[in-house]
């Protein structure tokens, strides 16, 4: 009877003391959108055709068209180019590239989440153009775009967890997360190597995409569950608002189409443990119990359309998950590429 009472306060102390690295700040999420209207629940990725990288690879998270090519990378480093209807390895790059976009001259910008912010060039020269923004390191390099003057503007995730110390980007996602720590940013490198932070307090800064006239960005904080419009006009530089709150989804990379819409992914619907958010302390509890109890994302592919003004125009889903932890839709040619953070494919679907 001792030891077992003995036993039952070891484990009492384990759950309730145990020293954890997240620390939980309270924060209530709305309730999640009703799924009615363009919400309505449907299947039109699941009969998306999967094109996919080389067996035993994974993680596919974001594509860039370069020079008619269409390109991805994988958890591993490797980059790929699409060859009849299966992505063929290029080379390795190494580190954990995420987000994707056309440089000029043939050339490949790459948000590393280990390294920073690259440049591949068209004969394969890989040069690192910042691991550093205002000084302090680039912890969680996520998702880039390109403006016609040459800035480069980039989400760092945040600076509490980097997901080369945790093994993985979706652990340090999910702590973030779990955390809700608020210590992610937007920021811009100019052509002349310099930094400058537009936006920070974000609940893990995700994906991001220029406005057609490069007047706005529009920032996915995934920890929120919502799009933030960050202004960059002369008059209204620096400030930013809510474009589109409460998203049926964690928000992932964003796409511009050009015509003042966007394609935004969403890494899972919304998870019932948001519940817990407003109790830092049972958050820690369920921490301590292990990966299997923790927070993960559901298997569910989810993907919206927006407008510039952030209404939802129309959601494409695969409940089977056989498209799923989608990370970034891009349109290319009248078809949508759904890539996917841990998925062994990119999934294409016409659309209407």
């Amino acid at each position: 009877m001792q030891v077992l009472l003995a036993l039952v306060i070891l484990v009492a102390a384990y759950l309730l003391f145990w020293p954890v690295q997240i620390e939980p700040q309270a924060r209530a999420l709305p309730e999640p959108p009703a799924l009615v209207g363009v919400l309505t629940p449907n299947n039109a990725l699941g009969e998306a055709e999967l094109l996919p990288l080389p067996e035993g690879r994974h993680g596919p998270e974001d594509i860039a068209v370069v020079d008619g090519g269409i390109y991805t990378t994988d958890e591993g480093g490797r980059l790929y180019r699409l060859e009849e209807d299966r992505f063929a390895m290029v080379e390795d790059l190494g580190g954990r590239p995420l987000g994707l976009t056309a440089g000029p001259d043939g050339s490949l910008l790459i948000a590393d989440s280990h390294r920073g912010i690259l440049r591949r060039a068209s004969d394969g020269r890989v040069d690192l153009l910042a691991d550093r923004a205002e000084g302090a390191p680039i912890t969680f390099a996520n998702q880039l775009d390109l403006s016609r003057d040459g800035v480069i503007y980039f989400s760092d995730s945040t600076t509490r967890f980097a997901p080369e110390l945790y093994g993985s980007t979706q652990l340090a996602s999910v702590m973030t997360i779990w955390e809700q720590s608020d210590t992610g940013y937007v920021a811009r490198l100019r052509p002349d190597g310099t930094t400058e932070i537009l936006a920070e307090g974000l609940v893990f800064a995700n994906g991001l995409a220029l406005s057609p006239d490069e007047d706005f960005l529009v920032i996915a904080e995934t920890g929120r569950t919502r799009l933030i419009r960050l202004w960059l006009d002369e008059a209204r530089f620096g400030t930013s608002e809510v474009l589109a709150d409460n998203l049926p989804g964690y928000p992932d990379n964003i796409s511009a189409v050009g015509d003042g819409t966007y394609w935004v992914a969403l890494a899972s619907p919304r998870l019932p443990t948001e519940a817990l958010m407003p109790y830092p302390f049972l958050r820690k509890v369920i921490w301590r119990l292990g990966p299997m109890v923790r927070p993960a994302p559901l298997h569910h592919g989810r993907v919206l359309h927006v407008d510039g003004d952030g209404q939802i125009l129309r959601m494409l889903e695969d409940p089977s998950g056989r498209l799923a932890v989608t990370s970034g839709a891009t349109v290319v040619d009248g078809q949508l590429y759904v890539s996917s953070l841990d998925g062994g494919a990119v999934g294409r679907v016409d659309l209407p």
